[in-house]
């Protein structure tokens, strides 16, 4: 008989490394507020890592978008093209500052915003791209950019599922103008809640440091190059705290290693299921041979909703723990609300009727993943 202790959750929280002694560290250190020495650290090291011009850390991916709008100043009126199959800030961040949300369809097998959509959304009202990299596969960057720049657009790569992942020897978050970051529990490296904001145009870095500060000049004043420093913009706080930076620092230090066991986790699913796909019973997910990914996740695509949900009830009877996804944006509330309706995204809607995660977290164990692969293939043997 199975117990509690036979759960497999989606998700799991884990240390791999000096995440508790530098959070003591910071402590003694006497920082616990924003910008304190690990907050420097983080940034330091995904700046040399990404090859990145800026990166400041935030307190959630959500808070980089919103820095994102604002470092652009989009206004009431102007439009965002962005995918309907994402998180809820991706548009909140822009809607915020009143911008028309144009949602546009995403490719069958990436699941990416489809890039030869895009420039039918455009009008002359158009003011930014905001690509998502679904699942940390980048979408076809060099037509977006290209398309950007013909019709003088912006790009913002919401780069949450995507920290270390690459389109061709680029990596994501670092090919628009901005790129978000999000260090959420569900993400590969995590601090809780936490994000960052990477800054690819160099003429953005000066704004970005007053609006982060509370519209302030404080990180000039930090660095001695004002005595004083001074409102001079609009801007919130966006910083996370040095407890939330010291846990992140340990886990950046060791991306190569979480990023190894992720991948041999994506490979053994991926393999035991092939069957599956040869069967007809399932799609498996698709990188691109452009892409590099960072394997956030891995989803497998069923049939129909029935099956989806059939399948997921199963699982979670025999204690395993898988999810769906997105409900698309322009279905919801909001979405409608709006004045879009169902069927206006047909690959959006039937994706996300038929999309199922399975559990996937550093320490998942063989014989819990074995479970995991067992039930799905004992799920179509009935």
């Amino acid at each position: 008989m199975e117990t509690a202790d036979d759960f497999i959750p989606f998700n799991k929280p884990f240390i791999v490394g000096k995440e508790l002694f530098y959070i003591s560290q910071a402590v003694l250190n006497g920082h616990l507020s924003g910008d304190g020495f690990f907050s420097k650290q983080c940034q330091d090291l995904m700046e040399h890592r990404f090859h990145a011009k800026k990166v400041l850390l935030t307190h959630s991916c959500t808070a980089a978008l919103e820095m994102a709008a604002l470092l652009l100043d989009i206004q009431p009126e102007d439009e965002v093209i962005l995918p309907s199959f994402t998180f809820v800030s991706t548009a909140n961040a822009f809607h915020l500052r009143g911008a028309k949300l144009r949602f546009v369809d995403i490719r069958p097998d990436t699941l990416n915003t489809d890039e030869n959509l895009l420039a039918d959304a455009i009008s002359e009202k158009s003011r930014l791209i905001v690509p998502v990299h679904y699942a940390g596969v980048g979408c076809e960057m060099d037509k977006i950019r290209r398309i950007a720049r013909e019709h003088d657009l912006h790009v913002v790569e919401d780069a949450a599922q995507a920290v270390s992942a690459k389109y061709k020897d680029q990596y994501l978050g670092t090919i628009g103008s901005l790129g978000a970051f999000s260090f959420h529990e569900t993400k590969n490296f995590i601090s809780g809640e936490g994000g960052a904001l990477v800054i690819n145009d160099e003429s953005l870095i000066e704004k970005a440091e007053i609006i982060r500060e509370k519209g302030t000049d404080r990180s000039k004043f930090f660095r001695g190059e004002v005595d004083k420093y001074r409102w001079v913009g609009t801007g919130s706080s966006f910083l996370p705290s040095e407890l939330i930076a010291a846990f992140l620092y340990a886990q950046l230090e060791n991306m190569d290693v979480i990023n190894e066991k992720r991948s041999q986790i994506y490979e053994t699913y991926y393999s035991a299921l092939q069957s599956l796909q040869k069967a007809g019973n399932i799609i498996l997910p698709h990188i691109p041979k452009e892409c590099t990914s960072n394997f956030h996740m891995f989803f497998i695509m069923l049939e129909d909703e029935k099956t989806r949900d059939g399948l997921m009830a199963h699982l979670k009877k025999e204690q395993i723990y898988s999810i769906f996804h997105y409900l698309p944006l322009h279905c919801s509330p909001m979405g409608l609300k709006m004045g879009y309706k169902e069927g206006q995204l047909p690959v959006t809607e039937s994706v996300s009727a038929r999309l199922l995660r399975l559990p996937f977290f550093y320490t998942l164990t063989n014989e819990e993943q074995s479970r995991i692969i067992d039930q799905i293939l004992a799920f179509f043997n009935q």
